[in-house]
């Protein structure tokens, strides 16, 4: 059995966070690692304490979202609320950054960014990147072994499966059963 690279461990790590948002527009995570070992993780989530986005709805001002803090932040501050030096440090992003993760990243001193999907990669944020000698590179998640849109699927699968009820064949209660012991 051929391994899991590092890329897409942490990778994963990032989705795996991802899961733990409190936006319902866009599920973010962010993975902080050092030689090869993970150092601080975050997600885009409400300040602590302050209302969810999942509970109350988005506070969108400008066409963005203001009530979470981004993924990359919460990591970099988690590094920053327990001492964590991230100095020539790498991150594995969900969603290339916006506009102001990139600036904190470049002034934690962030090495490399790697992010899993475009996501209105801003231009100025890219020159800034190139400007500080940060390298960015993309790696899509290769393993499905974290699904992200697990609910979705499930919904449409239970959909299907009422539709499959109403079918008086010998061929849709197969299907019927091979999709109930999926989910």
């Amino acid at each position: 059995m051929e391994r899991i690279s590092w890329d897409q461990y942490f990778m994963a790590q990032s989705h795996l966070l991802a899961l733990r948002s409190t936006c319902a527009r866009l599920m973010v995570g962010a993975t902080v690692v050092r030689d090869k070992r993970i150092i601080a993780g975050g997600y885009n989530g409400s300040v602590s304490g302050s209302v969810h986005c999942i509970d109350d709805g988005c506070y969108v001002i400008d066409g963005h979202c203001v009530r979470t803090v981004h993924a990359e932040a919460n990591a970099l501050l988690q590094c920053a609320k327990f001492g964590v030096a991230t100095d020539n440090a790498d991150i594995y992003v969900t969603h290339f950054p916006c506009l102001q993760c990139t600036k904190q990243l470049i002034q934690s001193g962030i090495r490399t960014v790697y992010y899993a999907e475009d996501y209105h990669n801003h231009k100025y944020a890219i020159q800034l990147f190139k400007e500080a000698g940060v390298h960015t590179e993309k790696v899509e998640l290769d393993y499905l072994a974290v699904d992200t849109n697990y609910q979705e699927k499930a919904k449409l699968m239970e959909s299907v499966l009422q539709k499959l009820e109403a079918v008086d064949d010998e061929e849709a209660q197969i299907l019927q059963e091979q999709v109930k012991k999926l989910f």
